[in-house]
């Protein structure tokens, strides 16, 4: 029998829409920005998505989106160096390259417009999709290769 190896997914999430920093010099989420994360992550526990963990920048937009997701996921989320808007990607991509189990990455642009391209091309300056805030997108990595599978605006969720 051959050896196949498993697929794995990585899960991206571009936090909620967030305040204005003359209103909040924090950027926490705005009202909006909430129900679209819940909403989001609601739709992700009904779609059967499961995580090992959830990453976040530690700004507090990344950290309350991550943590809606947690609370619906039945995991832990925990901020992490190098998912901050302007880090180099290069850094995660080895990382997760290393790693085994699915994860979700909550983060900014234009940093995980990057990753999705140097994962998937190898090269991130070859944008390949667009996420509004609180969007979800799934990568699945099959024989050492990524693809997008899934991409999931907050516009096209039910109620919306």
């Amino acid at each position: 029998m051959p050896d196949t190896e498993s697929q794995r997914r990585l899960y991206l999430v571009r936090h909620g829409k967030a305040k204005p920093k003359e209103e909040d010099p924090e950027r926490g989420l705005t009202d909006v920005g909430r129900k679209d994360v819940t909403r989001m992550a609601a739709w992700a526990t009904a779609s059967g998505i499961e995580v090992d963990e959830i990453r976040h920048s530690g700004k507090l937009r990344a950290q309350q989106t991550a943590e809606i997701f947690a609370e619906h996921l039945g995991t832990q989320a925990e901020a992490v160096d190098g998912l901050a808007p302007n880090d180099d990607v290069t850094e995660i991509a080895k990382s997760i390259e290393s790693e085994q189990g699915d994860v979700m990455l909550v983060g900014h642009l234009p940093f995980l417009e990057r990753l999705v391209a140097l994962l998937i091309t190898g090269k991130a300056e070859n944008k390949m999709l667009t996420l509004e805030a609180s969007a979800l997108v799934v990568l699945t990595q099959s024989n050492g290769d990524w693809q997008a599978t899934c991409l999931m605006q907050p516009r096209l969720l039910p109620g919306a």
